[in-house]
Protein backbone atom coordinates (compact mmCIF):
# COMPACT_ATOMS: atom_id res chain seq x y z
CA UNK A 1 0.00 0.00 0.00
CA UNK A 2 1.40 3.38 -1.00
CA UNK A 3 1.70 6.09 1.62
CA UNK A 4 -0.38 9.20 1.09
CA UNK A 5 1.21 12.61 0.70
CA UNK A 6 -0.46 13.75 3.94
CA UNK A 7 1.07 10.86 5.88
CA UNK A 8 4.52 11.55 4.43
CA UNK A 9 4.24 15.23 5.32
CA UNK A 10 3.14 14.33 8.86
CA UNK A 11 6.14 12.03 9.30
CA UNK A 12 8.49 14.70 7.91
CA UNK A 13 7.09 17.33 10.27
CA UNK A 14 7.49 14.98 13.23
CA UNK A 15 11.07 14.10 12.26
CA UNK A 16 11.91 17.79 11.88
CA UNK A 17 10.50 18.67 15.30
CA UNK A 18 11.32 15.62 17.42
CA UNK A 19 14.97 14.48 17.58
CA UNK A 20 14.01 11.50 19.77
CA UNK A 21 11.56 10.26 17.13
CA UNK A 22 14.16 10.84 14.39
CA UNK A 23 16.74 8.76 16.29
CA UNK A 24 14.20 6.03 17.05
CA UNK A 25 13.16 5.72 13.41
CA UNK A 26 16.74 5.35 12.18
CA UNK A 27 17.52 2.92 14.99
CA UNK A 28 14.42 0.85 14.20
CA UNK A 29 15.38 0.67 10.52
CA UNK A 30 18.86 -0.64 11.33
CA UNK A 31 17.49 -3.10 13.90
CA UNK A 32 15.09 -4.48 11.30
CA UNK A 33 18.00 -5.02 8.91
CA UNK A 34 20.06 -6.75 11.61
CA UNK A 35 17.11 -9.00 12.49
CA UNK A 36 16.83 -10.11 8.87
CA UNK A 37 13.69 -8.16 7.94
CA UNK A 38 15.46 -6.51 5.03
CA UNK A 39 12.36 -5.43 3.11
CA UNK A 40 10.85 -3.56 6.05
CA UNK A 41 14.24 -2.14 7.05
CA UNK A 42 14.78 -0.78 3.53
CA UNK A 43 11.28 0.67 3.51
CA UNK A 44 11.80 2.47 6.82
CA UNK A 45 15.19 3.76 5.63
CA UNK A 46 13.57 5.01 2.42
CA UNK A 47 10.96 6.90 4.47
CA UNK A 48 13.69 8.29 6.73
CA UNK A 49 15.75 9.46 3.75
CA UNK A 50 12.75 11.08 2.07
CA UNK A 51 11.78 12.89 5.27
CA UNK A 52 15.30 14.07 6.19
CA UNK A 53 18.23 14.52 3.81
CA UNK A 54 16.52 13.44 0.55
CA UNK A 55 17.95 11.13 -2.09
CA UNK A 56 19.73 13.81 -4.13
CA UNK A 57 21.80 15.11 -1.20
CA UNK A 58 22.44 11.59 0.11
CA UNK A 59 23.63 10.45 -3.32
CA UNK A 60 26.18 13.27 -3.40
CA UNK A 61 27.45 12.33 0.06
CA UNK A 62 27.88 8.65 -0.83
CA UNK A 63 29.28 9.37 -4.30
CA UNK A 64 26.61 7.52 -6.25
CA UNK A 65 23.93 8.54 -8.75
CA UNK A 66 20.65 9.42 -7.03
CA UNK A 67 18.72 6.86 -9.09
CA UNK A 68 21.07 4.10 -7.92
CA UNK A 69 20.54 5.06 -4.29
CA UNK A 70 16.76 5.14 -4.86
CA UNK A 71 16.85 1.69 -6.44
CA UNK A 72 18.85 0.29 -3.51
CA UNK A 73 15.93 1.03 -1.20
CA UNK A 74 13.16 0.10 -3.61
CA UNK A 75 11.17 -3.15 -3.32
CA UNK A 76 13.53 -5.01 -5.66
CA UNK A 77 16.70 -3.28 -4.44
CA UNK A 78 19.56 -5.38 -3.16
CA UNK A 79 22.22 -3.03 -1.80
CA UNK A 80 25.76 -4.29 -1.31
CA UNK A 81 26.86 -4.24 2.32
CA UNK A 82 29.47 -1.56 1.65
CA UNK A 83 26.91 0.74 0.05
CA UNK A 84 24.34 0.10 2.77
CA UNK A 85 26.78 0.87 5.59
CA UNK A 86 28.02 3.96 3.77
CA UNK A 87 24.42 5.21 3.53
CA UNK A 88 23.80 4.50 7.22
CA UNK A 89 27.00 6.34 8.14
CA UNK A 90 25.97 9.36 6.08
CA UNK A 91 22.47 9.33 7.58
CA UNK A 92 23.99 9.34 11.06
CA UNK A 93 26.28 12.24 10.16
CA UNK A 94 23.61 14.33 8.48
CA UNK A 95 21.07 13.82 11.26
CA UNK A 96 23.47 14.08 14.20
CA UNK A 97 22.52 10.60 15.39
CA UNK A 98 25.09 8.10 16.63
CA UNK A 99 23.98 4.47 16.60
CA UNK A 100 25.84 1.85 18.63
CA UNK A 101 25.59 -1.91 18.65
CA UNK A 102 25.14 -3.64 21.99
CA UNK A 103 24.89 -7.32 22.86
CA UNK A 104 21.56 -8.32 24.34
Amino acid sequence: MALTREFKETVKARLDQDPTFRAALLSDAVELLLEGDVETGKSVLRDFINATIGFEALAQKVGMPAKSVMRMFGPKGNPRAGNLFNVIRQLQESSGIHLAVAAA
